[in-house]
């Protein structure tokens, strides 16, 4: 990098460059923004998936119970 000479760009074609980048920004925050709405959805499906599994085990647990129940021979 000795030798630094510079470099001359046409003005409409600098500001043609600034806007692209800005536009480039611009949609990146957009994908920021989705990424994080998808990520707390997931984490909101996550949960739920989680409280079914929970109840789904209950019910089973229920489930069981009376199904021994009901096969005891009673006295």
């Amino acid at each position: 990098m000795a030798n630094q000479t510079p470099v001359f760009v046409k003005i409409d074609e600098y500001k043609e460059v600034l806007q692209v980048m800005e536009l480039i920004k611009s949609k990146l925050e957009q994908a920021k923004t989705t990424l994080n709405k998808v990520n707390q959805i997931k984490t909101q499906e996550d949960n739920e998936l989680a409280a079914w599994q929970k109840a789904l085990a209950e019910v089973e647990k229920k489930v069981e119970f009376i199904d021994q129940k009901l096969l005891q021979p009673s006295n």
